[in-house]
């Protein structure tokens, strides 16, 4: 098996994390605020999240009719406590994908997150997270957790932090459920599951 996949996606991630922390903090030396979001500056951890995100939309295939036309821009939505903070916005700023614009919704319950192309689930809805998982089961929505055991339940991808690296496990089951395509090059760098 070639290695020069494997390593090109690595590097691409380790860019686009370089230039996250250094916009992140250029912004906050000409006195931007630590977090716009919330009380402090974004994370290490979630500013690698962020590039993650960015990067699973890049390497992820949409059924044609996610789209309700073919400039509609890829949605990520962001359902509970945010814990990116500008970082996010700032990673997919004036980016594209296939010709689409990114758009960063942060959402509350109640809305319908049925608009979204990706979902990321926040750990702060660990205990709701089952009634989200089991509501968009056959959508084209690339849910993305962070809790343990989410995979399992059916979030198509779920980071976890194993020896002080964020590292993410694809369920292919939940993939497959609903009609989207991941890249080799994101499996090269997963952990796969299965179920649920």
């Amino acid at each position: 098996m070639s290695l020069q996949p494997y390593s090109a996606y690595r590097q691409a991630v380790t860019k686009t994390v370089r230039r996250i922390v250094i916009a992140t903090l250029c912004w906050m030396a000409v006195g931007g605020e630590p977090n716009a979001y919330g009380s402090s500056p974004t994370s290490p951890e979630y500013l690698i999240k962020a590039a993650y995100i960015y990067n699973f939309a890049m390497f992820v295939e949409w059924p044609v009719d996610a789209f309700p036309q073919e400039s509609s821009p890829i949605v990520i939505g962001i359902i509970g406590t945010d814990p990116f903070g500008p970082a996010i916005d700032q990673t997919v700023r004036d980016k594209r994908i296939d010709k689409r614009p990114l758009l960063i919704k942060r959402l509350q319950w109640g809305q319908d997150f049925r608009e979204c192309h990706v979902l990321f689930i926040s750990s702060s809805e660990t205990g709701r997270s089952g009634d989200v998982l089991h509501q968009l089961r056959n959508f084209p929505i690339l849910v993305v957790a962070e809790s343990e055991g989410l995979s399992k339940q059916g979030a198509i991808i779920n980071f976890f932090v194993e020896d002080n690296r964020v590292h993410y496990e694809i369920n292919l089951d939940a993939a497959r459920r609903a009609h989207l395509r991941i890249s080799s090059k994101l499996l090269n760098l997963a952990k796969v599951t299965k179920g649920s």
